[in-house]
Formats: structure tokens, sequence, C-alpha cells
């Protein structure tokens, strides 16, 4: 169970990230779509072509039109319907095949959004796996999940509209200018004076939008970080009368996330007004040059008319452009934390593990010094030889580096100095897979996953039939109560296991430890979350399940590790004392002290 929350501050940088290197980096990322993009580009830009054609075919229509009307009035022919009717056909074909080549583009891009999205999903998840741990400590896991779902979903959608809006935007405004020029250069100029007032005024609100999207995909990513942890420790927060302050919490990230998202979208929302009223500027100038050009003769009307639908065209897809930066910023922003993530420091190079290593659950500490940062060392000089089949017991206050030796042993962190040998090979020098081959591990916060408890236990040995299974949880004395449950061994655990006690649990994470059958066993503090009664149950699975194989016992109550082979006194990161437990106490010792606190207590 994840944490109550704690409190959270505001990324001390607010400004822009490298835009242009994370589109760059993207695009670079999607290179082995690069056919089906091709194609999909080619499509778009034989569309807009299409498309950008059909207003000077109608054209020709309007103008056939108006002049057969002119010449019956003035008594000297007729309109031609059949030519108008032959002029609308080939316009029908040519938007027919604009709208057919959109859907290809469409259909492609699709496509080419969501294998990169799966890709991405499937690299973050794979990435998880190949993190250091030190880094989950460190880290929200809301902010993680964020970056999964929120953020690659932003981009997938970004990419899917932007890449072929920008793309069909630019070649329509290069088509419908090079239509304008070929029409008239008198009513191209007047339009081509609202360009660079235009993209001035584009590039003014992008700049000045640009941080504030960022802020807001990082501020997501801490909402989501608080939501999951106040549903997970939703009963510490209830026990402890924290609503308000979970709420004020959630309120105060909220807050900022509203402030930057109205902000990003209110000015990137002011694009499309400002370029319209622009454009609009211009179509005013086109029809009152149009209008003196015709009188004067210079240019048909159908070609006015035609020319009026060009300056919608063209002032379409600059609006386009401005919609596609602001999905452009979305989709960096997006990109950025994805490529974080993705670029994270993961755990150090695996070695090759040596060939026939013997697994006798031998394990060696010589001179091991460690510190979860530099300049506090936790791990002084600690040296300790576990023969195979020998029960060691490690004991001290909270934070005197017991759980961190396990963690070392397992090479979750490297050592600073010294070495450790697991079978007599440094576990530096094993892949990280085949050394945690040799562990077993019961822990004090059991974790169960949703599914039946069946799947649970075989989750120790993946090919494990249901007799081994079974058998696993005979020798963790669970087979009795499994068979009380509904469905038996088929009974589901819900997300949290809470439909089953916390005894229980414990005594399901030990028939998965018992089917793993690994020779090095690691009992961290695994009876101090029940009852005296279910203790002495779980106990007598775990002296089952220690027999024959290398322990290591992290316990608070003392009383459980009297027949451990040697105890190791642990305070400040260094061994105080080590012996039997007979031998610690007669000895009176820190050990004694710590032994007899126990029973004070309870006095």
């Amino acid at each position: 169970m994840a944490a109550p929350m704690g409190m959270r501050g505001v990324p001390a940088t607010e400004k822009a990230r490298d835009f242009r290197g994370t589109l760059i980096k993207l695009f670079h990322y999607i290179a082995e779509e690069r056919s089906r993009l091709i194609v999909a580009v080619v499509s778009a830009i034989l569309s807009v072509a299409f498309n950008v054609m059909g207003p000077r075919v109608l054209g020709n229509a309007t103008t056939a039109l108006f002049e057969g009307i002119s010449a019956k009035v003035a008594g000297t022919g007729d309109v031609d319907f059949s030519n108008v009717g032959h002029i609308l056909g080939i316009a029908l074909t040519i938007y027919l095949g604009s709208s057919f080549l959109n859907l290809v583009q469409g259909w492609l891009m699709a496509g080419i959004t969501q294998r990169v999205c799966y890709r991405l999903r499937r690299q973050i998840v794979e990435k998880i796996g190949r993190m250091p741990l030190g880094y989950f400590e460190t880290h929200a896991v809301g902010d993680v999940l964020s970056r999964v779902t929120n953020d690659v979903d932003t981009l997938g959608q970004s990419l899917n509209q932007s890449v072929t809006q920008l793309i069909t935007s630019i070649a329509q405004i290069a088509g419908v200018a090079i239509q304008m020029l070929l029409l008239s250069v008198t009513l191209a100029g007047v339009t081509f004076l609202t360009v660079p007032l235009s993209l001035i005024m584009v590039v003014l609100i992008v700049r000045a939008s640009q941080r504030y999207f960022r802020r807001q995909q990082t501020f997501l990513g801490e909402a989501d970080g608080i939501i999951e942890e106040s549903f997970s420790g939703q009963t510490v927060i209830q026990v402890f009368n924290r609503e308000r302050r979970a709420v004020s919490e959630f309120n105060d990230v909220n807050d900022r996330l509203y402030i930057s998202g109205a902000r990003s979208q209110f000015l990137s929302g002011l694009i499309q007004p400002i370029t319209n009223t622009i454009a609009n500027l211009g179509y005013v100038g086109v029809v009152v040059v149009g209008a003196l050009l015709t009188i004067a003769g210079s240019i048909r009307i159908g070609d006015v008319q035609a020319f009026m639908q060009y300056v919608r065209n063209f002032t379409w897809p600059i609006t386009q452009l401005s919609q596609v930066s602001n999905m452009l910023q979305m989709m960096s922003a997006a990109a950025e934390r994805v490529f974080e993530f993705l670029a994270e420091r993961e755990e150090g190079a695996d070695a090759t593990t040596p060939e026939r290593v013997s697994s006798d659950g031998s394990v060696r500490f010589e001179h091991v010094r460690f510190g979860y940062v530099p300049d506090k060392t936790i791990i002084h000089d600690f040296s300790c030889d576990v023969p195979p089949a020998s029960t060691v017991a490690i004991v001290g206050p909270t934070g005197a580096g017991k759980s961190t030796l396990m963690k070392l042993l397992m090479r979750f962190y490297d050592v600073d100095d010294g070495r450790i040998l697991v079978n007599g090979v440094d576990v530096r020098d094993y892949a990280r897979s085949d050394l945690r081959r040799n562990f077993a591990m019961v822990l004090q916060d059991t974790w169960l996953f949703k599914g039946s408890v069946r799947d649970n236990i075989r989750y120790g040995k993946a090919d494990a039939t249901d007799e081994e299974v079974e058998r696993a949880a005979a020798a963790a004395f669970a087979d009795h109560f499994i068979r009380t449950l509904p469905g038996g061994y088929e009974f589901e655990l819900n997300e949290e296991a809470s439909n089953v006690s916390q005894g229980q649990k414990q005594l399901l994470t030990i028939a998965r430890a018992v089917l793993a059958d690994r020779p090095i066993l690691i009992l961290d503090e695994a009876t101090s979350n029940v009852d005296t009664r279910t203790e002495e149950r779980i106990q007598r699975a775990m002296d089952n399940l220690m027999r024959g194989r290398t322990s290591f016992v992290i316990a608070h109550r003392l009383s459980t590790i009297r027949e451990a082979n040697t105890i190791l006194v642990l305070r400040d990161g260094d061994i105080v004392e080590r012996g039997t437990h007979t031998e610690l106490l007669s000895k009176g010792g820190f050990y004694a002290e710590l032994y007899n606190s126990q029973f004070k207590a309870a006095v």
C-alpha cells in the first residue's frame, strides 16, 4: 500500500524545454513507419492538389453560365448546358478523388499513431523492469502511471492530427497561392499582405503559451500521483482524520493545473479569432478590388468567384497551422516526459553469469560499505560468512541497515566498497536475473495481485502443476483455509487482496516461496503484522520453508529467532554483537537489552 500523501513542491523550472529537439527525436522514433508515413503524406498532398483545382473548375462553370445568360439576353446565343454539365462532372470527380485520398491518409495515420503508442507503452513497461529500485523510492507512482497513460495518449492524438494537418495546410497554402497568382497577381498581392501580420501574431502567441503547456503536463502527473496515493492510502487518511488535508493538497495541485491549463488554452484559443479577423480584412479587400477589376474588364466574373473561394481556402490553412502549433506544443510536452523516463538511468550493465555455478546457498559479506547518497554511509564495514543451509537472524533498531543489507545481497544496489559473494561468486559478476533465481522472499508488506489464489501461489513458479501448488500450500499451512474459501483455490482475490485476512495473505506468500524452491530465503519482518496465534501458525510454515535452505531472518520480535544458528546485532550499520540467542543473552549486552525491552513494554 502506498504511503499517505506527502507535501509536494512545484517544479522550480518554468522555462520551455527543447521543443525542436523533442520533435526531431520523435520523428526519428517513428522512422520504422517511414514507408506508411510517406504514402500518407503523398495522399494528403494529392488530396489537397485535387481540392485546390475545384474552385477554378467551378469558376469556369460560373463563367460559362454568366456568358450564356448574357448572350441569351442580348439575343446572340444561349446557355450551353452540356458544357456546364461537363465542367460540373469534372468538378465532382476532382472532389471525390480528393475525399478518397483524404480517407487513405487518415486510415494510414491512425494505424501509425496507434503502433507508435503501442511501442511506447511497451517500452515504458519494459523500462520499469530495468529501473533501479532507488528510482521508485524517490518518484511518485502516479507520475509514472501518467506517463504511460495521459502522456502517451496526448502524444498519439496530437501526432495523428498534427502531422497530416501540417502537411495539408502547407500544401494548400502553396497550391492556393499558385492558383491565385495564375488568376490575378493584383488580387493575390492584396491577399498576401495579410500573411505576415497573421504569422507574427501566431508566433507571439505560441511563444507565450508554450511554457503553460509544459506546466499543464507536469501538474497533471502530480495530480495523478496524489489521486493514486489518496485512493490506496484511504484507510490511513481516514483513521488520522486527514481528509481535509488530502483534499487541500489535491486542490493545491489542481488549482495550478487549472491555471496552467486555462492560460494555455486561452492563449492558443486567441489564434483562430485573431487570424480570422485579419483574413476577413483581406477578404473585404479582394471583394472591393475584384469588383473594380471586373468593371474594368481585367478579370472574368467566374475568376473573381473562384478567387474569393481561394481567399477562404488560403486563410483557413493558416488558421489550421495555428491549431497545429497548439497540438505540436501538447505533443512536445508529452513526448518530453515520455522520452525523459525512457532516458532515465537503468541498473548497471549486466554481467554474464559464470557457467556451472553450483547453487549451494553460501553467502559471504567482505568489508561491505554502502550509502544511498555519497556523503552518508549506512553500512560501514560489514563482514559475515554464512554457510549453506544455516539460519542468520539480523536484528537491531530501526535504521540500523538490516533491510539495506538484503537489497545489496540481491543487487538492487551495488556496494560502494567490499564485495558480496553468493555461491562463491561476486554478485556483480552475475546477470541480475540469474542472481535473483537464488532467492525467495517473504516480506512484511504482502503483495498479492487480482486473480485466483492458485495463480497467486503459482507466481513463484510459472510452470507449476496444480498438484505442486496444493502441496506448497499444505507445506505453508495454507491449504485448510484456502479450501474453506468460496471456490477454494479458484477464489478470486481483489486488487488489494482485502477479501482475505492479513495472516492468510502472509501464508499465501509463504506458499509462493515454498513453490519457488530457491536455495536462499529472506524473511523480512514476516510476522510483524499478525496476532500471536496467527504468528505461531506462520512460524511453523516458515520453519518448513527454511528447512535445508540458507535463511536470513529480519525480525523485531526477537522471540521468533531463538533457534537461529547466528544472530547478528546491528547498530548504525556495524555488527556490535554476534552469536546464538543463549550466548548473546549471557553477555548482557545490546541484544539482551533489546530482548528484555520487549517484556518490559508488555508489563
